[in-house]
């Protein structure tokens, strides 16, 4: 009788409650819920957290999900307890407080990099959420952790930009040598890089170019980013979780999964197997299209061949000292892509014609590959695309929208992956097998995929679900 439960943190604070200094609930991953809707709800908060309400206030929101910006403050309220100003607002009190106590920035950039307007506004926002001004907390979590906060958090500024290193937390178990082997092999030359232990990659954010690290640790991932504006905080790390898929529920996935015998052996083989996510939509969508049909090797490599012709160069961000080879160019724009001469296309006419079309209608705004996306929607548009079918439009929604219910039966990798199991790799029986699995069908194609890997004895030929 003495509790009280909200569905966000922001319904929480604008009730005067504040969370626990001890236990710290506010630090915790985001909340996977969201991560698995499609309605308009779990669009919003994926905009939300994408920053789009910091940058484009709630009418950008509401353009973007296609409602008024009353029936989304009215949607939002009436759901989570809280509108989308109050739900950005805790979100941006949660950055600031983990730019506060784990880097030396100055308050100034913390207060920008959290995505507040000014810094009176910032100061206002930590003592109402916290009960503590900004220098308060930071002397706090210094005396708690002396010496570790420089040693492991610290940050600075220079000449290339600015540069943060942060824990991203992740919810165990985490196969996490899985889930970098599996981006580390699709690592695109010039935009991204693996050496075995660290993923490095540029970023094309909203206001800026970024470069970032990636390394897994103990309980978490560490993630080092280089920033031409800081203000691009929030969006680098709402990417990077979504990349490595970090706001997953791996204990209901794999609870659900090994509740089927076929697959019961694969989930406890690697437990807390992810389904990798991507940066950017777009870029996602032409890596498809170059994959289609190809080896991972070739589709790389003209990856690659794309990204010299008319990527950025970003080598200013570039982390100094390390003495590895490491990304210096942004993945082209859809601009740049949809402008290039088709000579410098090394692929088959219609792979061509599908790759430019689509580059042309994502230029052209009549295709957008966002974390708002209605998925549905966006699959019923890829396929009316010429050159593009059904498996590049499932390839796109798992990985750019991060649909955890996404089967792709005429996959030959999925074909392999049953086979191996004795079971029916028809693509409809495969199809008829897999409703067993939903509302986790990403999840078990990636234990099928991987599967494959795992067994020195699985056929090795390139098919569409390595690439």
């Amino acid at each position: 009788q003495n509790m009280s439960f909200f569905p966000t943190a922001a319904a929480a604070q604008q009730r005067g409650f504040r969370a626990c200094k001890r236990c710290r609930p506010d630090a915790s991953p985001g909340s996977p819920e969201w991560n698995i809707r499609a309605d308009a709800v779990g669009r919003a908060m994926r905009l939300i957290a994408d920053g789009v309400v910091d940058r484009h206030g709630v009418v950008g929101l509401a353009d973007r999900l296609g409602y008024s910006e009353r029936h989304v403050n009215r949607l939002l309220t009436d759901e989570l307890g809280a509108g989308p100003l109050a739900i950005a607002r805790a979100q941006r009190a949660q950055v600031a407080r983990t730019l506060i106590e784990t880097t030396s920035i100055t308050m100034t950039d913390v207060a920008f990099a959290a995505g507040f307007s000014s810094v009176r506004q910032f100061n206002d926002t930590v003592r109402e959420v916290f009960a503590l001004s900004p220098t308060a907390l930071r002397a706090l979590r210094r005396r708690r952790d002396r010496g570790a906060v420089a040693e492991h958090h610290g940050s600075s500024t220079d000449v290339a930009g600015t540069t943060i290193a942060l824990r991203l937390p992740v919810r165990p178990p985490f196969a996490a040598e899985q889930l970098f082997s599996f981006l580390g092999h699709r690592a695109i030359p010039g935009v991204e890089s693996w050496d075995g232990e660290v993923f490095r990659r540029t970023l094309r954010l909203p206001q800026g170019a970024g470069f970032v690290a990636l390394r897994p640790i103990d309980g978490a991932v560490a993630c080092t980013l280089r920033l031409d504006v800081v203000g691009d905080l929030q969006a680098a790390v709402q990417r990077c979780r979504r990349l490595l898929d970090l706001d997953a529920d791996p204990v209901a996935v794999d609870r659900s999964l090994a509740a089927d015998g076929h697959l019961a052996h694969l989930v406890g083989r690697t437990p807390g197997l992810r389904s990798p996510g991507c940066v950017d939509g777009f870029e996602l969508l032409v890596r498809a299209i170059l994959g289609q049909q190809v080896s991972v090797a070739g589709a790389r490599t003209v990856a690659g061949r794309l990204s010299a012709f008319v990527g950025d160069d970003v080598a200013h961000l570039a982390e100094p000292g390390i003495g590895v080879a490491q990304p210096t160019r942004l993945f082209p724009s859809a601009a740049a892509l949809a402008d290039i001469d088709p000579e410098l296309l090394p692929m088959p006419a219609t792979r061509r014609r599908a790759l430019l079309g689509a580059c042309a209608a994502v230029a052209a705004g009549s295709l957008a590959i966002d974390p708002g996306a209605d998925r549905s929607e966006l699959a019923r548009q890829l396929v009316a695309l010429p050159g593009i079918g059904p498996w590049t439009a499932q390839y796109v929604t798992m990985r750019a929208l991060g649909d955890p219910d996404v089967f792709m039966p005429s996959d030959l990798g999925v074909r392999h992956g049953l086979d191996a199991l004795g079971l029916d790799s028809s693509p409809r029986g495969a199809a008829a097998l897999a409703e067993r699995w939903s509302p986790w069908r990403s999840y078990a194609l990636h234990h099928l995929w991987h599967s494959l890997a795992a067994s020195p004895h699985s056929p090795q030929s390139p098919h569409r679900s390595r690439s």
